[in-house]
Order: structure tokens, then C-alpha cells, then sequence
């Protein structure tokens, strides 16, 4: 369904890959539309009113963090206010919304391609994986529709694109913005660095810091300077969240509770439905460690082997499914973040690693959200078990990342070793 050996066929042209390019985002589109339809329209549970308040706020001239709480970070506002502009409210907003999402995923696509093509993609290769990332969203199902994860997915797709094509002062002013769109993305950041200090030297890559830290900086600081506590409170309500019900802790406390009886206390707070209890608060403080100690695994274990641009998409994979796989929140949208990174492997483990996402993406799809307050409200055990094996889908997509790091291969196609 994704990336084969890049030996198993030459190199695609650029006519073919423009060709492929351009079917993917008729295949994206088609299934965009699908979405609306249907079984897929059935009990939606949308963000969009939210981000409305928010776009509708500062159209009419509201500062963010100060006139209004906002739980999302400075570079995630242009995608709530573009389509407020001239007071759209209601259906017109709904659909601003998701015409700039369906762009953004097509952005996606064509970063992809990009990406590929300067790693040697063949044929098969390149059709595989940006089939991949055009039907992901199917799978996953609507929620793609209104939530805004298309946009840091999309600078992330790009930012990956500009590091192995070579142009690594671009890949982290858009590793910038995308940080600052959602905080996920830093995740990539000691990945990048170490990439350039390896591949280009340490006064490229400090020069490549300053970028990235001045494009966060553009974002973060007029409204620091503006409503301080506002930018604080938005960061600590995320940081403090407690364990959301869909993660993996969560997951085996539910699992427990079918199995052995054991007692399970839903709590709904900071917009998510959580497990409250002494139990769930230690599970919580322990994934958030084993989600930190995997991070800090991943960066070192890439630092230690050869710097070819294989190795850079399977830690940028493995950091990005590591902190979603084990962070005490965990939702549906998240999975967006992965389409990217996991279409960009390559080999018979990259393979693997997309086969594992798409067998994720439909395990969430088939409770969320048709089925989601059956698991929040009464712990049903159909989708107990259905969240547990995507949380476990997760954690075996991390450990095929993390695999793929040690590979040793040489890159002979398309300019082979990176440096």
C-alpha cells in the first residue's frame, strides 16, 4: 500500500511523478466528498463552533490570549480567522473551513511527492506512498473534516520535504511554523539540528537554530508581550491535562475493568472526556515519562548512526508516533500527524510501518465518532477493546520506526548519502 524498495524499480521521472501527483489529489478529493456523505455524516462530533468563536473574535478586532482564551498556539490562528473574514458564521464558516483543510491536505500531497522524488522514488514506490496519503483520510473518517491538524501536518510534510532535498535553512523556517502551529512538531527539532551539525557542520546548524527559534519567537511574542497570562494559561491547560480516555493507559484501565471488574471514573474537563482516580493520575505520570525517555531514545539513537536521509525520516517517524502512541492525551486527530512521516519510509519496513497506520486509522474509525460517548459515558466494551488495539497498533508502529533506524543501507539513488 506504500513504499517498496527504491532498488525494485528506476527512479520516476518528472513527468511521471507529476502525473502521480496529480491523481493523488483527484483521490484525496474524491474521498474528501465521500466524507460528507452518508454513513460518514452520521453523529458528528465537531470542533469547528470553536475555532468559529475564536476566527469571529478576531475578525472583529479581539486580540487572542488577551480579549479571549485560546487553548491552541499563536500559529494555528490563521486557519480560524481566514475563513471568519467579513463576518462568516454557521454553514459558510463550516465550509471556508474545510475548503482550506481540503487545500492544506493537497499541500500535504504535493510535499510528499516532492520528497520522494528527491529520495529516488520508483514507480511503484511513489504510487504506493502517495496512495497512502491520499486515502488516509478515508480511513480515518470525518474527522478530518473539522479539525485543524492538516495545517501542522501539512508544514511538517514540507519542512521534511525542503531537509532531504537539501535545502535545510527552508526545511527549518517551515519546522518553525509548524512548531508554532501545533506544539508536536518540536519533537523533530534536535532531529533536524543534529542532521544539519552532522551533514553541513555547526555553524549551519546554529544558523539553521536561529531560524527555526526566530520563526517560533515571530509567533510567540507579540502576544507574550500583549497577555503573558494568557499565553501561559494556554500552554499549562495542555501540559496538565489529565489521562484522556482514549490513550493507552487509559486503554488498559478500561481493558482491566471488562476483565477483572476493576473500578473506572470518568471525569470530562479540558474539553476531553478523562479517567479520574489514583490509579489513572500514576498511569498518567508514567506514560508521560515513558513518552519523554522514548523521545530522548530516539534523538540519541539517531545521532549515533550515519546521517543519510533514510535514517531522517524513520526518527522523524519514530519521535511523531512516540509522542502520540504514548502520551496521556490521545485523539482522533492525531493520527493525522502520522500520514506524512509514515509515507516516507521506504523499504519492505516501510511496507509495514503504512499497513500498521492504515490498520490504525480504521480502528478509529469504526468508534469515533459514531460510538465515542458509548465509550466515554458507559465504557462499552465493543469499543474498550477497539481503542486498545489502535493503542497497540501504535506502539507496534513505533517499534517498526525505531527498527528502521538502524538500518545501513547506502542511498545510491537520487544522490545517494545525504551529506
Amino acid at each position: 500500500m506504500t513504499t517498496l524498495t527504491a532498488s525494485s524499480s528506476r527512479p520516476a521521472d518528472s513527468g511521471y511523478a507529476a502525473a502521480a501527483t496529480l491523481v493523488a489529489v483527484v483521490l484525496f478529493l474524491l474521498g474528501w466528498s465521500v466524507l460528507h456523505r452518508g454513513f460518514f455524516a452520521r453523529h458528528p462530533i465537531v470542533d469547528t463552533p470553536v475555532y468559529e468563536r475564536y476566527g469571529s473574535a478576531m475578525d472583529s478586532g479581539q486580540v487572542p490570549y488577551r480579549d479571549f482564551a485560546v487553548e491552541y498556539p499563536p500559529g494555528a490562528l490563521p486557519v480560524f480567522v481566514l475563513p471568519a473574514l467579513g463576518g462568516a458564521h454557521g454553514d459558510t464558516y463550516r465550509r471556508r473551513f474545510e475548503a482550506l483543510m481540503a487545500f492544506l491536505g493537497e499541500l500535504m500531497l504535493v510535499a510528499v511527492a516532492l520528497a520522494l522524488v528527491s529520495l529516488g522514488a520508483g514507480k511503484r514506490w511513489l504510487l504506493a506512498a502517495l496512495g497512502l496519503a491520499a486515502v488516509a483520510p478515508l480511513l480515518l473518517g470525518p474527522v478530518v473534516l473539522s479539525r485543524f491538524d492538516l495545517w501542522p501536518a501539512a508544514l511538517t510534510a514540507i519542512a521534511l520535504a525542503a531537509l532531504v532535498r537539501g535545502r535545510l535553512r527552508i526545511g527549518h523556517l517551515v519546522l518553525g511554523a509548524a512548531v508554532a502551529a501545533k506544539l508536536y512538531a518540536v519533537v523533530l527539532v534536535p532531529i533536524a539540528l543534529v542532521y544539519v551539525w552532522r551533514t553541513r557542520g555547526r555553524r549551519e546548524a546554529l544558523l539553521c537554530g536561529a531560524l527555526l527559534v526566530g520563526v517560533v519567537a515571530a509567533a510567540f511574542v507579540p502576544f507574550l508581550v500583549l497577555a503573558p497570562h494568557g499565553v501561559w494559561d494556554s500552554l499549562w491547560n495542555q501540559a496538565s491535562r489529565p489521562l484522556q480516555i482514549e490513550s493507552l493507559g487509559a486503554a488498559l484501565l478500561l481493558a482491566s475493568h471488562h476483565v477483572f471488574g476493576t473500578g473506572v471514573t470518568m471525569e470530562s474537563s479540558h474539553g476531553s472526556q478523562n479517567l479520574a482516580g489514583t490509579s489513572a493520575d500514576a498511569i498518567a505520570v508514567a506514560q508521560s515519562i515513558l513518552q519523554i525517555s522514548a523521545l530522548i531514545a530516539v534523538w540519541i539513537l539517531f545521532a549515533r548512526g550515519p546521517m543519510t536521509r533514510t535514517r531522517l525520516l524513520y526518527a522523524s517517524a519514530a519521535a511523531i508516533v512516540a509522542f502520540v502512541a504514548l502520551g496521556k492525551v490521545l485523539s482522533p486527530q492525531f493520527l493525522i500527524w502520522l500520514i506524512p512521516v509514515v509515507a516516507l519510509l521506504r523499504g519492505r519496513r516501510g511496507l509495514t510501518a503504512a499497513c500498521v497506520l492504515a490498520a490504525g486509522l480504521v480502528l478509529t474509525q469504526l468508534w469515533f465518532p459514531y460510538r465515542y460517548w458509548e465509550l466515554a459515558l458507559h465504557f462499552g466494551a465493543l469499543e474498550s477493546w477497539l481503542v486498545l488495539l489502535r493503542d497497540l497498533a501504535l506502539v507496534a508502529l513505533l517499534w517498526i520506526a525505531v527498527r528502521g533506524l538502524g538500518q545501513r543501507e547506502t542511498e545510491r539513488l537520487a544522490g545517494g548519502r545525504a551529506a
